[in-house]
């Protein structure tokens, strides 16, 4: 495993698993909570006391660290399985909510994560904010910190940039990421009913609180051509003539 080329200052950090177990196929983005220069990324790494590290640290102008080679393991995302198989990179960013961090910032994270794909064999960087599929790398290869721990990290800035970033880096990649399209609704297919109560009132809408148009009565047999929901039953049906609704509860399938 190499390390990124981008990399414009080196401090290697004492908190680390040598070597990782896990062949890298994930990205972990993380905020710093504050606007912190490389060397004072670097600084904060250093001490064994820390207990934290991160692999790569991106600046407020898009500069780039390395802190922890990529063929070891950093100490980043509160999850030794996510940290053997991630590249963690710690984003300088605001210290409050929403952690933004600067238009440069993103821009040397997309070079960053770029140079990590190409590196490592990955074709595509795939992002759909689903904690579900932790490790699943064929469908979701970027996790968060707050999946792994009580945290707000990287903060809803860069989390709502996630997809953004991996659109970008797949241009970079030449890969195209073909999102399936959504499955249509069921077709309603119509069906006949019959009253089974004495009187049953036909309303304008599907509700109790909708006006009386008019009464049914049993016996009677309706087609119905939607369902819906309100008040007052389980069931809402419309009358085929467009007369109005009833409640499905007094009726039986014929």
């Amino acid at each position: 495993m190499s390390n990124s080329p981008l990399v414009k200052y080196t401090k290697i950090s004492p908190n680390s698993n040598n070597p990782r177990n896990h062949a890298i196929d994930t990205i972990t983005i993380h905020c710093v909570v504050g606007h912190c220069s490389l060397e004072t990324l670097g600084a904060v790494f250093a001490p064994e006391s820390r207990q934290t590290s991160s692999n790569y640290g991106v600046d407020d102008n898009g500069n780039i660290g390395l802190y922890v080679e990529e063929r070891n393991r950093s100490w980043c995302t509160s999850s030794g399985a996510n940290d053997h198989r991630a590249v963690t990179i710690e984003v300088a960013s605001d210290t409050t909510e929403p952690y933004k961090v600067t238009d440069k910032a993103i821009a040397g994270l997309i070079d960053l994560c770029t140079d990590i794909c190409k590196r490592n064999g990955i074709k595509k960087l795939l992002w759909q904010g689903d904690k579900n599929l932790i490790g699943k790398v064929d469908k979701q290869n970027m996790t968060v910190h707050r999946w792994f721990a009580a945290k707000s990290c990287p903060g809803d800035y860069l989390y709502s940039k996630h997809g953004y970033i991996a659109a970008e880096v797949n241009k970079r990649l030449g890969a195209t990421v073909i999102t399936p399209p959504p499955t249509p609704p069921p077709v309603f297919a119509p069906y006949t009913v019959k009253i089974t109560a004495n009187v049953l009132n036909y309303r304008s809408g599907a509700g109790t609180t909708c006006p009386i148009k008019g009464i049914v009565k049993k016996g009677e047999v309706y087609t119905i051509v939607e369902e819906a929901n309100g008040a007052g039953a389980t069931k809402w049906g419309k009358l085929k003539s467009g007369a109005g609704w009833i409640s499905l509860d007094y009726t039986v399938k014929t």
